[in-house]
């Protein structure tokens, strides 16, 4: 960096030669001698100058390294220092969460010992009350002891207290045994009678159900049997018409074959039908009746014609 500086000082120094030598006047000009002196006075002076400035600036460049090592060192320092401090707050932080956990282990550790606590107190309160009972149910048993030592003294058959409550404790299960099967016996019959009262009901009903029923049934049969009248008159009805529907038709046909064996005689052949073909001869019967309707008519046309001739 020193020839940037070098050549900026001599640019100087020309343009302030250049400027004193322009302000000068042309008739009070020195000798070359004289101004090659000058020239070169005022060039020592700036190099001097340039010198001068160039040590000071050599200095202020090695105070501003040395500065800026100096701050490089301390950032370095602080950059240890905050890798530390980080440290020191993880560490504080770990150290705090770790005195939280261990606070409220001890926190719960002491919950559960006062409720252990509590629990236990609970307990024991519970067990004297069951000891000042006992005391108040020895108290009161008492006489019952002293008595049960009197009556084994009369029973022989019994050496202990404990047979004589276990013969006791047998005679009561027995009673309470044969109680419960006499109330199931009881229920049982209770049931058996209300099942009897609702058969009795049943078979009531039942009664007055096939009496209706019956009735119904008389009522139907009755019913039937005007039907029965009835359709027997209407059969008898029906057979006495068809005795008349038949003794007409045998009269119809007799007539029919009587005509039909006229008719034949009057033709003078023998009759080509069946006797019992009363449609067929009907038929004949028809045909000549037809005939001789047509021959009379033809008769009657010529009556008139003869007398007028």
């Amino acid at each position: 960096m020193a020839v940037p500086w070098e050549k900026y000082f001599r640019l100087a120094l020309q343009e302030k030669l250049s400027t004193k030598i322009q302000g000068q006047n042309v008739d009070h000009v020195p000798p070359p001698l004289l101004r090659l002196l000058e020239k070169r006075q005022e060039l020592v002076d700036a190099d001097q100058g340039l010198q001068a400035q160039k040590e000071v600036f050599q200095t202020m460049q090695a105070s501003l390294k040395q500065r800026w090592e100096q701050l490089e060192q301390k950032e370095q320092e602080l950059k240890g220092s905050f890798v530390r401090f980080e440290k020191f707050l993880q560490d504080a932080e770990a150290r705090r969460s770790r005195a939280l956990r261990r606070a409220a282990e001890e926190r719960q550790l002491a919950g559960r010992r006062e409720a252990e606590a509590l629990r236990l107190r609970a307990q024991l309160e519970e067990l004297q009350r069951e000891r000042a009972r006992l005391q108040r149910l020895l108290w009161r048993l008492e006489p019952c002891a002293r008595l049960l030592g009197q009556v084994l003294e009369q029973l022989p058959e019994f050496q202990e207290v404990p047979e004589l409550v276990a013969r006791f404790d047998c005679l009561t299960d027995t009673q309470a045994a044969l109680r419960l099967t006499e109330r199931q016996r009881l229920a049982e019959l209770e049931e058996a009678r209300a099942r009897l009262r609702r058969l009795r009901d049943t078979w009531q009903d039942e009664l007055l159900r096939q009496g209706q029923r019956r009735a119904q049934l008389l009522e139907q049969l009755e019913a039937a049997r005007e039907r029965t009248l009835h359709w027997e008159s209407k059969c008898i009805q029906i057979q006495n018409t068809g005795a008349e529907k038949t003794l007409l038709l045998g009269r119809t046909r007799m007539a029919a074959l009587n005509l039909f064996q006229l008719v034949c005689q009057h033709q003078r052949r023998p009759p080509a039908l069946d006797i019992k073909d009363t449609e067929g001869q009907l038929e004949q019967v028809k045909l000549f009746i037809l005939d001789l309707s047509t021959m009379l008519a033809g008769l009657h046309q010529a009556e008139p014609t003869s007398p007028a001739s």
